[in-house]
């Protein structure tokens, strides 16, 4: 039997009789069409047969005979076709649906050379319901389960670089160890460039083909984290989900690839921008990253601001704070008994926002800065008449963070509070009014030359007394900490110097980095808020003990592990934190920099007492 593009052509012979007739018997009107010669039962000529028709007849044919032979019945059939040979016309002809292009890649292909022919991919339906089929549970195995063996508990994580990557899925464990490895350098060292971070070339280059990996990206080595972090919100009543935007600069590397422009004039600074959502307690201790976008901008919108007010909010970059806020909902379905609350400063202000975040029940709660005087719909009124005009609800003490050469200062704010109603934007008539809570606190008696603090705060919680307006301010207050923690991402960590090819390996690298930041943050809040438990909890022996002795300038160990908080007043001393008493606490960058410091003093500890240093592996294929 020969197969040409179009025909299923059958020789005449007594060999192919059966199968003639056969297919004689599935097309009885078609006898005269398909046979030549003299009659159609000698079969003296070839029967030249449609293929699209053969493939209508065996699909139709197929089902029941698969029933006959093994007891079930089929739902959708597939084929395969190789592209540089034929198109696949009598598929086509036949009904058949085209569903993709095969890569070229064969099950023994692990170098990605993609050296077989590509194939389309075709499929027919043998019944109008094979979605539904297909994605049923056959009912054998719904009443006779097989046997699972109930899987062992997994080990507590040994330390904080398994407990923040330990679950990260990566194609080889390898590659998981070469993630610890460098977190661990990352953090040794913050503020030295890859190579000094490493501390040796094979290290080095086993960080590049790490970053370089194609498997290697933000979201995948993220993924760990957001779950470390989801157990730690989980132990929380409240959590504050704070949300900020900053930009990276990496004009001093122009050479990097797939950067864009930070600034607003053609020639000005590039680099990428960073949207990071940040979980707090209410005491302000960071417990980990909830959700980061990354994004370049296009250089061919420079210039087109204007036309911000005719898009969607999905095809504005303000999108991400609602990306962010449907990663925050995520985890407040896997944390049922914890009260999830979106912070956000005046970019905040989005109509869109407050819509999204009532339109279902569960969902995260809002706290944004106002930045728009709102039109209300109870009366012709706006945001700012309406809570000024309320009663004084009281007065409190607002502790306001430096900011540049500006110390920082307590202010003395007026509270007032009202309940109001959100009319949309002009250009957004079709979307509907929002209630909301309004919180107004207004500083008296600044300081000369300070301009007075106003916050004007929009929750869709209620605040119906004095302390629970004070709650919220306190809340906002807060919102402070993630400016923290991207000073120490920039400065501490340094990731603007990182100089690596392009803005993918920059964005896998950030990850790292960002993980880091948030440490030596949560490390340094934890020192205040429980500074008496042992510094074992977080320093290993060795580093514990090679800082006593250079503090101390005493060899000898104490019996006792110093405590938390005197350990990192230690490492502090050696970042330049003087610890009189108008310091007060140690802060994060004394405490980045005695980190630095406290590395080489423990390598040095190492050596002096005749233990080697742990070193990874710099076989090629490593990473």
């Amino acid at each position: 039997m020969l197969g040409t593009a179009k025909y299923l052509i059958i020789p005449s012979g007594r060999t192919h009789l059966g199968l003639a007739i056969g297919l004689k018997n599935l097309w009885p009107n078609r006898t005269q069409d398909c046979c030549r010669g003299k009659g159609s039962n000698n079969m003296r000529g070839n029967v030249h047969i449609p293929l699209c028709f053969v493939l209508a007849q065996l699909t139709q044919q197929v089902a029941q005979d698969w029933q006959e032979r093994f007891g079930y019945r089929p739902v959708l059939v597939e084929s395969f076709v190789e592209l540089n040979r034929f198109r696949g016309t009598c598929y086509q002809a036949a009904n058949w649906k085209l569903v993709g292009v095969s890569s070229g890649r064969g099950r023994q292909d692990r170098t990605h050379a993609q050296g077989l022919a590509k194939k389309l991919l075709y499929v027919y339906p043998l019944c109008a319901e094979f979605g539904a089929r297909l994605r049923q549970v056959p009912e054998k195995r719904r009443l006779a389960p097989l046997p699972v063996a109930v899987p062992e508990p997994p080990a507590p994580p040994r330390n904080w670089l398994e407990e923040e990557f330990g679950g990260v899925v990566l194609p080889d464990e390898r590659l998981k160890g070469r993630l610890q490895s460098l977190a661990a350098d990352f953090f040794a060292r913050p503020g030295m460039n890859l190579p000094q971070a490493c501390g040796s070339r094979a290290k080095t280059k086993a960080a590049y083909r790490f970053l370089d990996h194609h498997r290697v990206n933000m979201p995948a080595l993220l993924q760990s984290h957001y779950q470390a972090t989801t157990g730690r919100v989980a132990a929380q009543k409240i959590v504050l989900a704070v949300q900020d935007t900053t930009s990276l600069n990496y004009s001093a590397h122009p050479a990097t690839e797939m950067l864009g422009l930070i600034g607003t004039q053609p020639d000005g600074p590039i680099g990428m921008w960073v949207h990071s959502t940040l979980a707090f307690n209410e005491e302000g201790t960071p417990l980990g990253l909830l959700n980061v976008q990354c994004w370049v901008r296009d250089p061919d919108e420079l210039g087109k601001k204007h036309q911000r007010h005719d898009l969607p909010l999905e095809a504005k970059e303000s999108v991400r704070w609602l990306r962010s806020l449907e990663a925050v909902a995520q985890v407040q379905a896997q944390c049922p008994n914890t009260r999830l609350v979106g912070v956000g400063d005046r970019e905040a202000d989005i109509h869109e926002l407050f819509v999204w975040a009532q339109a279902q029940p569960g969902r995260p709660a809002l706290l944004v800065r106002a930045e728009r005087d709102r039109l209300l719909t109870q009366s012709q009124q706006h945001l700012w008449e309406k809570v000024e005009g309320q009663p004084l609800a009281g007065s409190m003490e607002l502790k306001v963070p430096r900011r540049g050469s500006k110390p920082s200062r307590r202010a003395l704010v007026q509270i007032r509070y009202a309940q109001v109603q959100l009319q949309p934007p002009k250009r957004k008539k079709q979307m509907p009014a929002v209630p909301m809570w309004a919180v107004l606190a207004r500083e008296v008696d600044a300081p000369a030359g300070v301009e007075p603090v106003e916050w004007m705060l929009l929750s869709t919680l209620p605040v119906d007394s004095f302390e629970s307006a004070v709650e919220k301010l306190r809340w906002y207050a807060g919102r402070w900490g993630i400016e923290v923690f991207h000073r120490v991402l920039k400065s501490g960590c340094q990731i603007e110097t990182r100089q690596l090819a392009g803005a993918d390996r920059l964005e896998a690298c950030l990850a790292i980095d960002m993980v880091v930041a948030w440490r030596i943050h949560h490390l340094t809040k934890l020192g205040r808020e429980t500074p008496n438990v042992a510094c074992t909890v977080y320093f290993e022996e060795h580093e514990w003990k090679a800082l006593v002795a250079y503090v101390t300038q005493n060899a000898t160990p104490p019996s006792q592990p110093p405590s938390l908080r005197e350990a990192l007043r230690m490492v502090a001393s050696l970042g330049g934190f003087l610890g009189r008493k108008s310091d007060g606490e140690p802060g994060t960058q004394t405490t980045w920099l005695g980190l630095q410091r406290l590395d080489d003093l423990a390598a040095m500890y190492l050596v002096m007492a005749g233990r080697d240093q742990p070193t990874v592996s710099s076989n090629k294929t490593y990473g």
